[in-house]
Order: C-alpha cells, then sequence, then structure tokens
C-alpha cells in the first residue's frame, strides 16, 4: 500500500493532522495539543523506520496472541457482543515500555509477554511492516480488482516545552516509525483531545472518531503515544446478497431473535476439535482471514473461557478443505473499554501509581505515571467483506475431520478472529452473542 503519511508540506498545511486508514490510539497523557511549525512538531525526524522482514515477527506475533486471550477473557464478562484489537493494544504498551524503567518496566514485560525489549521492539517493527505490506490491489476470480486495505500507524503528542530523551524518542521512530507532534495540554487541553481525536477519525476512515473522551486530559498531561490500525478488504467468496435470508439465533441466555444469514456453499478450510466448528473465511488474495470458532449448544462459555494460543494453534492445524453450506449472520457493532482495571487484573499496577511509576527512560523532566488506558474498536461483516478499526490510548500525567459436505448455521454465539496467515498475527479478536 503506498504510504498515506502527509508529505512536510501538507503537514504544514494542515497541522500535524495525518492521515491514514485505521485507529488504534495508546494514548500517554503526558503531552498536549498545540499546532506549532512542522520543525517543531516532530522530533527525532531524522530516525528512519527500520525495515525487518516477517521472519522477525513471531517472537510479537505469540507474544500479542496470549496477550489478546488474557485480555479477552477481561473483556468478556457480559452477554454482550465483544471486539478489539490485541495487536493495536499491544503495540501502545510496547510504546510505553520503551520508556519504563525498573519494577515498572518488569510488570510491563511480564503482562506483554517480553523477554528482552530490544527483540521485541524488532519483532513488533517485524510484525507491523509485514502487516502493512499485506495491503494491495488483488485479482480476483471474476477477473475484477479489488483493495485490501490494511495499515498501521503510530504518533506521539507531547506538551510543548516538555522535554523527552532523545534515546525514547529515536527508539520509537525507528522501531514504530513514530513521530512527536507538539501540543499544549497545561493550557489548551480540549484543543489537544480535539486534534488526536481527529488524527484518529481520518486513521479509521470515521470509524474511531471521539477515542478521548472529554475529561481524560488535563492540565498535567504531557504524553499521548497513538497508534491506529484499519483494515478493509472483500471476501474471497462474496455472499450472493439475494441469498441473505431471515433465520433464528438464539443467544446466551436461551432468547431467541431474528437476524438476517447470509448464505453460501463454497470450499472453505473447515474442522473440529472437541466441542468446537471452526471455519476460515479468506479475505481478497487469501493472505487474511477471519476464523470462526462455533462452539456447539450449550458450550459457549466452556470454550471461550479455556481459549488460548495453544488451543487455537490445534484447531487450525485441523483445518482442511470441505465443501461448506454456510449460514452467517451479518453484524456490526462497537466496542469502548477502559483498560486500566483490566490491566491491573493482570499485573500491571505500578505504572498507574503516581508515586511509584518509573518512567525514567522517557524523561527525567518530572515523574510521569499513565492515568488512563482507553481502547475502542469497530467491526462490520457483509456480503461483500469486513471493515474493522480499532484505536488504543494510553494517557500519561505529570505527579504534583469433516465429511463430503459440511452444513454450518452459525444460529448461536461464536467467537471471531481477523488473523495474518503469514505470521500468525491476531489483528482482532472478539465475540458475537447477539447479531
Amino acid at each position: 500500500m503506498a504510504d498515506r503519511r502527509p508529505s512536510v508540506a501538507q503537514r504544514d498545511e494542515r497541522c500535524s493532522e495525518l492521515r491514514a486508514v485505521a485507529a488504534v490510539g495508546l494514548a500517554a497523557a503526558l503531552l498536549a495539543t498545540a499546532c506549532g511549525d512542522e520543525a517543531a512538531s516532530v522530533a527525532a525526524a531524522d530516525a528512519e523506520r527500520i525495515e525487518l522482514p516477517a521472519t522477525r515477527a513471531a517472537e510479537a506475533s505469540d507474544a500479542i496472541s496470549d496477550f489478546g486471550w488474557d485480555l479477552y477473557r477481561a473483556l468478556a464478562v457480559d452477554e454482550a457482543n465483544v471486539v478489539f484489537s490485541p495487536h493495536s493494544i499491544g503495540v501502545a504498551l510496547a510504546m510505553t515500555r520503551v520508556g519504563a524503567g525498573g519494577e515498572t518496566a518488569a510488570e510491563l514485560d511480564a503482562v506483554l509477554g517480553v523477554e528482552s525489549i530490544d527483540t521485541y521492539e524488532e519483532s513488533i517493527n517485524a510484525l507491523d511492516l509485514a502487516f502493512a505490506a499485506s495491503a494491495r490491489t488483488v485479482e480476483l476470480s471474476d477477473g475484477t480488482t479489488a483493495d485490501v486495505e490494511l495499515d498501521s500507524a503510530n504518533a506521539l503528542w507531547a506538551q510543548d516545552g516538555f522535554r523527552f530523551e532523545d534515546a525514547f524518542l529515536t527508539a520509537l521512530a525507528e522501531s514504530h516509525g513514530a513521530g512527536v507532534h507538539l501540543v499544549d495540554y497545561a493550557g489548551e487541553n480540549e484543543a489537544a483531545r480535539l486534534e488526536i481525536n481527529s488524527w484518529v477519525a481520518d486513521r479509521t476512515s470515521d470509524r474511531i472518531d471521539e477515542l478521548i473522551l472529554p475529561g481524560v486530559l488535563s492540565a498535567l498531561t504531557r504524553l499521548v503515544l497513538t497508534n491506529a490500525v484499519y483494515f478493509r478488504a472483500p471476501w474471497e467468496h462474496p455472499f450472493e446478497p439475494e441469498a441473505t435470508n431471515d433465520g433464528i439465533f438464539t443467544r446466551l441466555d436461551g432468547a431467541q431473535v431474528t437476524v438476517e444469514l447470509m448464505a453460501t456453499s463454497e470450499t472453505f478450510r473447515y474442522g473440529r476439535v472437541g466441542e468446537t466448528q471452526a471455519i476460515e473465511l479468506p479475505y481478497a488474495g487469501g493472505e487474511l482471514s477471519m476464523l470462526l470458532l462455533v462452539p456447539d449448544e450449550g458450550t459457549f462459555g466452556a470454550v471461550s473461557s479455556t481459549m488460548d494460543r495453544q488451543q487455537l494453534e490445534t484447531i487450525v492445524e485441523s483445518l482442511a478443505p470441505a465443501q461448506v453450506d454456510l449460514a452467517l449472520p451479518r453484524f456490526e457493532f462497537t466496542t469502548h473499554a477502559g483498560l486500566v482495571p483490566v490491566l491491573r487484573s493482570l499485573g500491571v499496577s505500578l505504572a498507574f501509581d503516581p508515586d511509584l511509576a518509573d518512567f525514567s527512560a522517557m524523561t527525567t523532566e518530572g515523574d510521569l505515571y499513565v492515568s488512563d488506558v482507553v481502547h475502542e474498536a469497530f467491526i462490520a461483516v457483509d456480503e461483500a467483506g469486513t471493515e474493522a478499526a480499532a484505536a488504543t490510548a494510553v494517557v500519561m500525567d505529570l505527579n504534583a475431520a469433516p465429511g463430503d459436505t459440511v452444513a454450518l448455521t452459525v444460529d448461536r454465539p461464536f467467537l471471531l478472529l481477523l488473523r495474518h496467515g503469514d505470521t500468525n498475527g491476531v489483528l482482532f479478536v472478539g465475540h458475537v452473542v447477539d447479531p
């Protein structure tokens, strides 16, 4: 995919607005929002992103998958639809981790699955670049072409006049392609909030338009780190709209609702492991896919609460080509979640403590701590394909075996993953309990 980041001239014209396709925002509220000139608005601009091959992505791919299932179990506590991007959250927290020290760094390492921050940063950079390489124009079976859009972008939003360590800024530029945009949290934190939200909205095609809610930023905010991920692609085998009909979907509480069921009969990779049927729906080009995990009736809770990377790998290994008569609901929803309680439950505490947090590798000008972490994700699935976007914000403040034909009707709660085949990277995880 062509680089959508604006030229220096464009940024001069549009202040510090950046363009991209997806939004996952990690906001460390330590910095603020002020336009400023371009020369001053991007720090460490001379540090270029290091290009690494997809073969280096395995460490981050496994770690983010493990972290993603930990997040899923913490987020899927209500009988409601859930979707989030473990990649978005993982990248945002990884950028924050670069600036951490001491026991604060150790806690983040344990939750993220980091053994060495240097090799992890290289691996997550390779994973991010592999995702971006999947974005291209592909030829469909009918001879037409379609665009597969997948982009991940990062930026830092820093308080004008507040000094951050050169090594920290350079590391984020080299491993995450993140420049620093100067804002004024101390004097104009609402203007800063609007500017960051505008960046997120632009990079998510307006699917995430208010990641940071009023009141999240304050005069003590000094930095916001943002990561943006956007995905849009057609199915390799689109559903015919005329085949969509009303059907019955049974929710977790046993209530039945009428939904629109898309239908098709195609050769898909299908498998069954224990109480779970699985089907992989490829997107155009075959590099990316949606994996549906459909537990047998009455087993959704048991399956979803114990799913992890190892079980997922077993399920993926079971997949084999089969003729499948598939019926699948159309769905569209958004999840907005505050992640501080979730991360506390996973073992992160020092980063949120104004007195004990150690972000000395980020700055020595003041004691910073993470005051908030927010995440929002959107997904829409219809006959043509899928659109998904996510945004994470970390806010940091200053302290003072199938048969010949398989019939699969997805008429009950199911799990979904949006996956990258070459790296086994997981972009989105969620479940649908009421389409």
